[in-house]
């Protein structure tokens, strides 16, 4: 996974969102959106270039046509309520399911 967007760093449209979390996208996995598939990593809490582990989760957007996939370490999980709060500050804007 290819990080754009490492913990601690700003969206690039809207400055006031901080990502708590290291965000980026899975080379080569096409989404529905046209643009490649994209994850948000949880459980390593230091910036990212590139992240190796596992899917633990899809968060479903119903209002909008992606899907976010949710990575984390191998062996690592997380909770729905944990993983919830960890991407709030992105998804809070739109009408969501986590499916594990």
């Amino acid at each position: 996974m290819i990080v754009d967007r490492p913990l601690g760093s700003t969206h690039p449209k809207w400055k006031d969102i901080r990502y708590p979390v290291n965000y980026g996208y899975v080379e080569g996995v096409p989404a529905p959106d046209g643009e490649e598939q994209d994850v948000y990593i949880l459980g390593v809490e230091v910036p990212l270039e590139e992240f190796v582990g596992q899917v633990i989760a899809v968060i479903h957007r119903f209002d909008d046509v992606e899907e976010k996939w949710v990575a984390a370490p191998p062996g690592k999980r997380f909770s729905r309520e944990e993983i919830a709060a960890r991407v709030a500050f992105q998804e809070r804007w739109f009408r969501t399911e986590i499916r594990m």
